[in-house]
């Protein structure tokens, strides 16, 4: 393929190339079709998926049957330079054709330029390391092994996790396990136990969750799973400051906050934890997570053998990510999030429909009637737009962070009618 090859052609080109594993046979069927073969093909966790989507440029994605959306979703927080951004799409194919992949038994200079790269975006300490995964839920996996080795001692040992009420923080047993919505966990317990919830944002019940039998709390500075509910002002702190009277670890989940998201590198700025974890948008779109661990002594607690990853930190997603933070400083997006991102929340605030916005930058939840959030998703999908409901009455946005004013402009003109269809549908459900 030439440097002039357009993302159709292309397309087709691989359609061709993968003929005879079966790509070619599902070219150009319907997007009905293509979900009957999905059904049957797939496990269904997920559900019946919405549409089936092919290709994306921007902040816009198509359907196989050819209908065009704004992205409004971002994969999830994740699509930080929307889809097909020139400059990642450059990045990861050139570090495709020099080296995809080598076992942790070696480094790889990619690996090692993310890793300093993120101690400095952290602040991190002297003494500060990078423990690199392929998710979010790998991430909090290392971290909950990590609160695990800060024992304590044997006359005074520590076993309790503090975790906050509605957190999420991931499906693999240890994340599981610190996550608080019971329907997630029952289905697999027994799971890791020494596990407790404190109510998000209680100063007076962390203080008095947090002693000397603890080994971490861990808190998501904007609880997104849970309506993208911002913790209070200050609360951060308070927990540095418990945590550390009692000799606990402190550990921020940044996976859906970090990289941008909320307009600064990190939602948790100003407050240095002991371990942070990230993934998400820090790949732009391909897969990659991170677990920053704060200082020489928290380093410590895991050592040669007591954990490890096939592919975390492998060269081709450390230079998507890479390529992820150069766009987004050198496009200044973290100043283009603040400034979007409070203009949107001044804009919904003013629709008749809209019951309260919270969040910080480019996550959004939007308040609406009690019941009316997933009938909004589906009347945007018929409009255009692609959004989710994390509950009843949240519909959140997490767009890529290059997403413009005009984009957002479309969605919030069609905010009343999206409103008005929705509850058609809820009435006619």
């Amino acid at each position: 393929m030439s440097e002039n090859t357009t993302p159709e052609q292309a397309a087709t080109e691989v359609n061709r190339t993968l003929a005879g594993d079966g790509l070619s046979a599902l070219s150009g069927l319907a997007g009905d079709e293509l979900l009957r073969r999905y059904d049957r093909a797939l496990l269904g966790v997920f559900g019946t998926p919405q549409r089936v989507l092919v290709r994306g440029s921007g902040a816009t994605v198509w359907d196989a049957d050819g209908k065009a959306y704004l992205d409004l979703l971002g994969g999830i927080a994740v699509n930080a330079l929307g889809h097909a951004h020139p400059f990642l799409t450059s990045v990861v194919s050139s570090q495709l054709a020099t080296l995809g992949h080598v076992s942790n038994f070696f480094a790889n200079p990619t690996q090692i330029a993310l890793a300093e790269r993120l101690l400095t975006l952290a602040q991190a300490p002297e003494g500060s390391h990078v423990f690199f995964t392929n998710s979010g839920t790998e991430a909090n996996e290392a971290a909950f092994k990590l609160a695990r080795r800060n024992r304590g001692t044997e006359n005074a040992p520590r076993t309790r996790i503090v975790a906050l009420e509605n957190a999420f923080h991931g499906r693999t047993a240890g994340a599981l396990a610190m996550t608080y919505k019971a329907a997630y966990r029952e289905p697999f317990e027994p799971l890791p136990g020494g596990v407790e919830w404190i109510p998000a944002g209680d100063v007076a019940a962390l203080h008095a969750a947090v002693d000397e039998t603890v080994q971490a709390v861990i808190v998501e500075p904007i609880q997104g799973e849970a309506g993208v509910i911002p913790l209070p002002e200050g609360y951060l702190a308070e927990v540095r400051k418990a945590t550390r009277a009692a000799g606990a670890l402190m550990i921020v989940d940044e996976v859906q906050t970090g990289i941008g998201r909320t307009g600064a590198w990190f939602a948790s700025e100003g407050v240095i934890p002991d371990a942070m974890t990230l993934a998400k948008g820090l790949g732009g779109g391909v897969p990659v997570g991170a677990m920053i661990v704060f200082g020489a002594e928290n380093s410590a607690l895991l050592s040669a053998g007591q954990h490890g990853t096939t592919f975390g930190g492998n060269p081709l997603a450390t230079a998507a990510a890479l390529a992820t933070l150069h766009v987004i400083e050198h496009e200044k997006l973290l100043e283009h999030v603040r400034e979007t991102g409070a203009w949107l929340a001044e804009e919904l605030r003013a629709l008749d429909d809209v019951v309260d916005v919270h969040g910080r930058g480019l996550l959004v939840g939007i308040e609406v009637e009690d019941g009316l959030a997933p009938h909004i998703v589906q009347a945007g999908l018929r409009a255009g737009f692609i959004v989710n409901a994390t509950g009843p009455h949240t519909v959140r946005l997490a767009p890529p962070l290059i997403v413009t004013r005009e984009q957002l402009s479309t969605f919030v003109a069609a905010f009343p009618e999206l409103v008005a269809d929705a509850r058609s549908l809820r009435d006619a459900a």
